[in-house]
């Protein structure tokens, strides 16, 4: 099985603000804008609150915008429910060519990351939270793991996803490539069978990417992921932590090219994660 990491929801180019850790510890990752999709904020809800509504606060420059649901993996996100609604996730282009020449297959793993910060209420608003008022882990700019999927089944081309209608990549003008790709989950996950195949996750330390006291792109040297151990986004490692910013998505990492006691700490480090 490899690991995927991936990268999704707002990021400096793309909504220009982190994604909101929710009071209640939700981490709410937003879809990027897209003026090529035909869903918008306000027709996505968390527990009865609209994206649109907390964006207001939040980053008030998206708010009219059309956005990409994807990964669209979480439950119940949708105003108008669609009684047809099923979790995928789809790439394309030199994204899907790192998964594609990676070797991505039925079996692997996605852990879905991004860029996210505290938020708090405050006179009847939403605000990122204060440096004052919070420790390092509750007012930091973090990259954090917060969903994740195991591939189920790979459809590739628009035919092959005439029963997934709401998804953007059956939608949007790029939909007719011949790399365009779509992820569905396994039922369940192998190395948690109690566990559906796909689903988000709440804030906890042990998912933040992101070591302590640095930027948010630099990450807990962890040895699986270490640049020999990886394809994709190959970054430098020092004894300061792992680097790994720019714009990319997805870094695949490789167990089998492993040292058994690394590729135990990786696997320990997934249960973990998804525990």
């Amino acid at each position: 099985m490899k690991i995927i990491l991936s990268r999704k929801g707002f990021d400096s180019s793309n909504g220009g603000k982190p994604s909101p850790i929710l009071p209640d510890g939700t981490l709410l990752s937003m879809p990027i804008p897209s003026d090529d999709d035909r869903d918008t904020y306000s027709d996505l809800q968390y527990d009865g609150m609209m994206y649109s509504d907390l964006l207001a606060d939040l980053a008030p420059k998206n708010i009219d915008r059309h956005c990409h649901i994807d990964p669209d993996i979480r439950d119940h996100s949708r105003v108008n429910p669609l009684p047809e609604w099923k979790p995928a996730f789809g790439q394309i282009d030199a994204a899907q060519s790192v998964l594609s020449n990676a070797g991505v297959e039925k079996g692997d793993l996605f852990l879905f990351f991004g860029w996210f910060r505290q938020i708090e209420e405050h006179k009847g608003h939403y605000r990122y939270a204060w440096k004052a008022d919070r420790d390092f882990y509750g007012y930091a700019n973090l990259q954090m793991i917060y969903g994740y999927m195991q591939i189920g089944e790979i459809r590739i081309g628009k035919e092959n996803m005439r029963d997934y209608p709401w998804h953007p990549h059956s939608n949007y003008s790029g939909r007719n490539k011949a790399d365009n790709a779509l992820y569905l989950p396994s039922e369940k996950l192998s190395l948690l069978p109690n566990k559906k195949g796909y689903g988000t996750l709440n804030f906890r330390r042990d998912r933040v990417l992101t070591m302590e006291n640095k930027s948010r792109a630099t990450w807990n040297p962890y040895p699986f992921l270490m640049p020999e151990y990886v394809y994709g986004n190959r970054k430098n490692s020092s004894d300061h932590g792992l680097y790994y910013a720019g714009i990319w998505q997805e870094l695949v990492i490789y167990p089998d090219q492993m040292p058994e006691p690394i590729k135990k700490q990786l696997f320990d480090w997934v249960e973990t994660i998804l525990k």
